[in-house]
C-alpha cells in the first residue's frame, strides 16, 4: 500500500497519524492510518486530535487605599471561572483553564492517584463508575464474574456509545475456577460476502488509495451480542434480561455526560450530523449534549428488551438484524441477512510467553495481543543479550525508555508484518514466540542510537476494557469497541446504536494477510490480557487505545513485575506512546521534562508532551492468604481465600468498585 498521507478528522483527542487518501465516493477518514509493511502489510487507522488551548485569563489584583486590614487585602477578580467549573457560553470546558498543581497521598508513593481497591466478595473496575456499579450490583445479587461482565459491557454501550456497543465487537479472557483454566473468546465480526477486492475496486478503490475510513463501506458484521451471549450461555449464572435490566432502566431514565465524553462527542457532530438517524440519537439541535447534561437513549432501551426478551437472536435473526441490513442497504452497503444469520463466536486458546516467572496471555491473531508477548520476550534479553538491568536503571532514566522503545519497534515491526485472520493466513506464532528469536531480535538493538522501523503501520482508536472477580474466583478480562468515535457514523434506525467501521483495517494488497475477502474478520486491535503464576490467577488486566494497547501492557508488567508497583501504581505512572508510521515518540508531560532531551540525544523524534494518545487501564490482583492458594471459596456462600486489588485509571472516568 502507499505511504501517501491523507486528511484525517479531528474528531477525538488522540496524536494525529497520517492516512491513505480516499477515492471521491468515501468520507476522509477519521483515524485510520495506512499500514505499510512492504512483504504483508495491513491497513490500520489514525486519528486526528481536537486541542483545547490550556489557558486562562489573567487574574488581577488591586490594593486599595484606606488604611483598614480588609481595604489592604488584595482583591482578587475572576474572569471567567464559575462556581463548581460549571460550563457556560465562553467556557464549554471549564477544567481546561485551571492552573493548579495536583495533591499527593500519604502513604505509597506520592503519585499514585488514588488507594487499590481491596475486596474479598467480588470486585468490578472500568473506565466508567455507573458501569462498573452496575456490575458490582450483578455480584452482589449472586451472578458470578461472566454475569458482571456482560451487564459492564451493557452499560458501557449505553454511557460510552462513541467507543463501544451492540453495533461492534467483544473479546474475553476468563478463568473458570472449577476447572483452574483460561477460556479465550474471540467474537469480531467478519466482512460481508461481497466484500472482495473487486468489490472495493468497482467502488472507486484502489491499493494506493486504500479503503474508506468511515461510511457504509467500513461496516463489517457486529459480534458483542454474540460474544456476552456465548460467555453467560458458557459460564454465567443468570439470563440476559437480568443483566440488562439496569442498562435498561438508565437507558430511560438518563445518566450525565463526563468532561471525556462530551469532549470526544462534541468533536464527532459533524460525522453524526452526515446520517439523520445518528443526529436524531446523538445530537441536540446540531450539538453534542450538554456537558453534565442528562442523555435518555429510549431507543437503545428497545433493543436491549429485545436482546432480553429473545437472546442472540434478535440480533442476527430478528427485528435488529433486519434494520441493521436495512438501513445498509439503503445508504449504498452489501450486507445480506446471511452474514449476520451465519456469523458465530470462536472459542480459542490463548497464547502465551513467560516473563521473569509470570505466564502472561494474550488471544492470537486476528488481535494484536502477539505484539505484547513478543516485546516481552525482547525485554527479557535485556541483561543476556545487551547487558543492562532494566530495574538497575529505573524509569527515571533515559535508557531505560530508550530500550524499551526499541523493543516495541520491533515487536510492532513482526505485528504489521504477519498480522491476519487465522482462518485465512498463517501466522508463525511458534517462531515469533520463541525465546531464541526474542534474543535476535534484542541484539538488533543500538543502545545508543534509535532505530526506524521497518514495517510502520499505527491505529489508535476507541474502545473499553472492563474486567471482573467473584467470590468463587472466577475472573473475566473483557474488551469491546465500535472502533472509531462513533464507528461508521452510521446508526440503525429505532435502536438507537451506531455501527462500526472495523472494515477500514482491512486493504486492498495481494500481498498482504489482512487483504479484505468475504466473511474474513479485520486486523484486530482488541486485547484483553491476564497473568498467571505456576497456575494459579494473579492479574486480569487490559488497556483502551488501538496501538497503545501492547505497549502500555508491556509497560504496565514491567511497573508491576519489574519494579515493584501495586497495580495502581503501574496505572499512574507515566507511559509512552510510539507511533510506528511515523517513528514518532509520545511522552506524558512530567515524563518528557524528565527524559525528553536525554532520547532526543539518543535519535528519538518526540512529538509535543501530551496524555490523551496513552489510552486507559483497569486491572484486578489476586493475593491469596496462603501461598498454595487458589481463589476458591472458603465455603458455599463465603469469600474467596484472598484478596482481590483492583485498579482504575485516573485518565479515563471509571473507577474499581468492590464489597
Amino acid at each position: 500500500m502507499s505511504d501517501a498521507p491523507a486528511p484525517s478528522q479531528d474528531d477525538a483527542p488522540r496524536d494525529s497519524t497520517p492516512t491513505a487518501p480516499a477515492p471521491a465516493p468515501a468520507a476522509s477518514p477519521a483515524r485510520r492510518t495506512v499500514l505499510n509493511g512492504a512483504v504483508a502489510a495491513a491497513a490500520l487507522g489514525a486519528v486526528g486530535t481536537a486541542q483545547f488551548a490550556n489557558s486562562s485569563p489573567a487574574r488581577a489584583t488591586t490594593t486599595g487605599a484606606a488604611t483598614s486590614a480588609a481595604a489592604r487585602r488584595p482583591v482578587t477578580t475572576r474572569a471567567s471561572a464559575t462556581p463548581f467549573g460549571r460550563p457556560t457560553a465562553s467556557a464549554a470546558e471549564p477544567g481546561v483553564a485551571i492552573k493548579a498543581v495536583r495533591g499527593s497521598r500519604d502513604g505509597g508513593w506520592g503519585g499514585q492517584t488514588r488507594a487499590e481497591v481491596l475486596a474479598r466478595n467480588g470486585v468490578v473496575a472500568t473506565s466508567q463508575s455507573v458501569a462498573a456499579q452496575a456490575g458490582l450490583r450483578i455480584l452482589q445479587e449472586g451472578g458470578n464474574s461472566a454475569d458482571a461482565a456482560v451487564a459492564t459491557a451493557a452499560m458501557l454501550g449505553l454511557v460510552e456509545p462513541n467507543s463501544a456497543g451492540i453495533g461492534g465487537d467483544s473479546f474475553a479472557i476468563h478463568y473458570h475456577a472449577a476447572d483452574r483454566r483460561l477460556h479465550g473468546l474471540n467474537s469480531s465480526g467478519w466482512a460481508p460476502s461481497a466484500w472482495t477486492p473487486g468489490h472495493f475496486r468497482d467502488l472507486g478503490y484502489t491499493q494506493e488509495t486504500g479503503l474508506p475510513g468511515s461510511g457504509v463501506h467500513t461496516i463489517t458484521v457486529p459480534g458483542a451480542v454474540e460474544g456476552w451471549h456465548r460467555l453467560v450461555d458458557r459460564f454465567g449464572s443468570r439470563d440476559l434480561g437480568t443483566l440488562l435490566k439496569p442498562s435498561i432502566d438508565l437507558a430511560e431514565q438518563g445518566f450525565g455526560l463526563t468532561e471525556r465524553i462530551h469532549h470526544q462527542w462534541s468533536g464527532a457532530v459533524d460525522l453524526l450530523a452526515k446520517d439523520a438517524d445518528s443526529a436524531e440519537f446523538f445530537l441536540a439541535g446540531g450539538r453534542a449534549p450538554a456537558l453534565y447534561g442528562v442523555f435518555r437513549n429510549p431507543h437503545l432501551a428497545a433493543a436491549y428488551r429485545l436482546i432480553a426478551r429473545e437472546g442472540r437472536d434478535a440480533m442476527y435473526t430478528g427485528a435488529i438484524a433486519d434494520a441493521v441490513v436495512r438501513k445498509i442497504r439503503e445508504v449504498g452497503g452489501a450486507m445480506d441477512p446471511a452474514d449476520l444469520a451465519d456469523f458465530r463466536a470462536e472459542w480459542v486458546d490463548p497464547i502465551t510467553v513467560n516473563y521473569h516467572g509470570y505466564d502472561v496471555y494474550e488471544l492470537p491473531p486476528n488481535t494484536q495481543g502477539f505484539a505484547t508477548l513478543i516485546m516481552l520476550n525482547i525485554i527479557e534479553q535485556f541483561g543476556p543479550v545487551l547487558g543492562y538491568d532494566l530495574a538497575g536503571l529505573g524509569p527515571r532514566s533515559p535508557q531505560f525508555w530508550h530500550l524499551l522503545v526499541e523493543a516495541k519497534k520491533l515487536a510492532y515491526d513482526d505485528l504489521n508484518r504477519y498480522q491476519g485472520d487465522p482462518r485465512f493466513v498463517t501466522v508463525p506464532l511458534e517462531k515469533l514466540l520463541s525465546k531464541e528469536y526474542a534474543k535476535e531480535l534484542c541484539a538488533r538493538i543500538d543502545p545508543h542510537r534509535a532505530g526506524t522501523p521497518r514495517y510502520p503501520g499505527s491505529v489508535v482508536s476507541g474502545t473499553v476494557y472492563l474486567t471482573t472477580a467473584d467470590r468463587w474466583g472466577n475472573m473475566t478480562s473483557f474488551i469491546y469497541s465500535i472502533f472509531d468515535t462513533f464507528g461508521s457514523g452510521l446508526s440503525v434506525p429505532g435502536y438507537g446504536f451506531p455501527l462500526q467501521n472495523r472494515g477500514a483495517l482491512f486493504n486492498l494488497d495481494p500481498k498482504s494477510p489482512n487483504v479484505v475477502a468475504p466473511h474474513k474478520r479485520p486486523y484486530h486491535t482488541l486485547i484483553p490480557a491476564f497473568v498467571m503464576k505456576d497456575g494459579r490467577p494473579v492479574l486480569s488486566f487490559g488497556n483502551m487505545g488501538g496501538a497503545e494497547q501492547p505497549q502500555a501492557q508491556a509497560t504496565e508488567l514491567v511497573n508491576m513485575i519489574d519494579l515493584g508497583m501495586n497495580p495502581q501504581a503501574a496505572a499512574d505512572a507515566a507511559r509512552f506512546a510510539h507511533n510506528q508510521y511515523e517513528n514518532t515518540l509520545g511522552l506524558e508531560p512530567e515524563l518528557y521534562d524528565l527524559v525528553g532531551e536525554g532520547l532526543k540525544a539518543l535519535g528519538h523524534h518526540l512529538t509535543d508532551p501530551d496524555t490523551s494518545s496513552m489510552g486507559g487501564y483497569q486491572a484486578i490482583h489476586f493475593t491469596p492468604e496462603h501461598e498454595a492458594d487458589h481463589p476458591a471459596p472458603t465455603g458455599p456462600d463465603g469469600p474467596v481465600n484472598g484478596v482481590y486489588r483492583a485498579a482504575s485509571d485516573h485518565r479515563k472516568d471509571g473507577s474499581a468498585v468492590g464489597w
